[in-house]
């Protein structure tokens, strides 16, 4: 029983945590994610010359992987400022990042006003988001797990995850009103533009809210040994190396949400392609998803807590993969129902197996003086790799190519089969109390000593 007492922090600080984790990413990500809306929906058209529409879906998509090539650099910094002066600061810093980039955009002359400035000063601030996004998923599981008892790592830290989901429902939830009601041409001038700024709003609540958190008592357990490493990303390099491969290869899961959301839109919408969904119509296709997926992660973290993190991870790889397919076949034939409910299978449902499992998984496969570090490059390197997929899938399958499904779907497939080798070759975690966590001679516990834990946990919340 000592591992439940020594790992059981109060419920109290357990949920300001996990709150703390689910606000600060649903902020965060809003704003990411209503840059992703963009810049499939409407950048194409304001901020890249219109002379040929091809070559501005294909540069508008690559402003948006733009935002993922500053994430390995973001997650060097915010890495190292997190493993050395704590998680709460870095993720404080990250938030206030995020919100005044995101605010620069929705102040932004166009193309047609400024030239090729629009589009180079757009690059700029999506370089600034990408670098704050790096540090945030990463401290934030590392955050609510070291908050956690032990028995429920896998619960609590999914909320991360779900807190993401939420953000990009908050972000079409702000798009899909202004789509639908003002005129296409309003909205193509400033309508566009309110979203970004709302992040002001965006920006103090989630200060509010962060401001009450404690470090975590992992943390200031290495802060009071004096073991805070000088440079945690050589120590992460050093010691875990395989481990951070094996992340990089499972956040290549990354593909699902680019298939769903950036070429899947783009490939729906966009009228080069032919297809013409409406904007305000396709824009429900990711919000429905969400939702669902919000209501599955906390149901998919406990699981994972009960039967281990790697099968969930497999699982849904594989089947989200399998998937790809039918979802782009939907959208190639107009059926809106089927889109849907493709979409709402794939990436509300399956997608779940990897997407609530990795803000527990990831950081348990790294000890904790190294572990924002280690997570954030890995984790980063890997989405990096993923967001460069919309430009590839868009020159592999361009508008007017036939077998789009196909092509785009089996690339898909590939990534995810990658995924789940890694997670297959990985160590299960689940069982490793916290301090064993990342070692090399790490043992898990006994299975009945850990679901005594597990319930003792439990019992203590209710």
């Amino acid at each position: 029983m000592a591992h439940a007492q020594s790992e059981s922090h109060g419920s109290q600080q357990t949920k300001k945590a996990t709150a703390s984790g689910w606000v600060g990413s649903a902020l965060e990500y809003y704003d990411f994610f209503i840059y992703a809306q963009a810049a499939a929906l409407i950048f194409p058209q304001i901020f890249f010359p219109n002379t040929d529409p091809k070559v501005a879906i294909v540069a508008s998509l690559a402003t948006y992987g733009v935002g993922y090539v500053a994430r390995p650099i973001g997650a060097f910094f915010l890495g190292h400022w997190g493993d050395t002066r704590g998680r709460k600061n870095v993720l404080l810093l990250c938030m206030f990042l995020m919100g005044f980039a995101t605010m620069a955009v929705g102040l932004l002359p166009t193309y047609s006003q400024v030239g090729l400035w629009a589009p180079a000063m757009l690059v700029v601030l999506r370089l600034i988001q990408g670098f704050a996004v790096a540090g945030e998923i990463s401290g934030a599981s590392s955050m609510i797990l070291e908050h956690a008892p032990f028995g429920r790592r896998g619960y609590y830290a999914s909320f991360t995850l779900q807190g993401v989901q939420a953000g990009q429902i908050f972000a079409a939830a702000i798009f899909l009103p202004l789509a639908y009601f003002m005129p296409d041409e309003a909205f193509n001038s400033w309508g566009w533009r309110i979203p970004f700024l709302l992040s002001a709003v965006v920006l103090i609540a989630g200060y509010i809210i962060r401001r009450e958190v404690n470090e975590t008592p992992a943390f200031e357990t290495v802060e009071a040994r004096a073991a805070i490493p000088k440079s945690p990303v050589v120590e992460a390099f050093k010691h875990s190396w395989r481990n951070m491969g094996l992340v990089m290869c499972m956040a290549l899961m990354n593909v699902i949400p680019v298939v769903a959301t950036i070429f899947g839109a783009a490939y729906a919408v966009q009228p080069a392609y032919g297809i013409g969904f409406a904007k305000s119509v396709y824009l429900w296709i990711p919000v429905v998803g969400n939702i669902v997926a919000v209501c599955v992660i906390p149901f998919v973290g406990n699981l994972s807590d009960r039967i281990g993190r790697r099968p969930m991870i497999i699982g849904g790889a594989l089947s989200s993969g399998i998937l790809s397919f039918f979802y782009l076949y939907a959208i190639s034939i107009h059926n809106v129902p089927l889109a849907f409910g493709m979409s709402i299978l794939m990436w509300g449902v399956f997608y779940q197996g990897y997407n609530a499992v990795f803000p527990s998984f990831y950081p348990e496969l790294f000890q904790t003086r190294y572990r924002v570090s280690a997570m954030a490059i890995s984790q980063n390197v890997g989405t990096l790799i993923t967001a460069l997929l919309p430009a590839l899938f868009a020159a592999m399958a361009p508008p007017g190519s036939t077998n789009i499904p196909m092509v785009v779907g089996s690339l898909a497939l590939g990534v995810c089969c990658i995924a789940a080798l890694a997670a297959f070759t990985a160590k299960e975690t689940y069982r490793i109390p916290m301090a064993d966590l990342g070692k090399p001679d790490a043992a898990a516990v006994d299975s009945q000593e850990y679901e005594r834990s597990r319930q003792q946990a439990i019992s203590s919340v209710r």
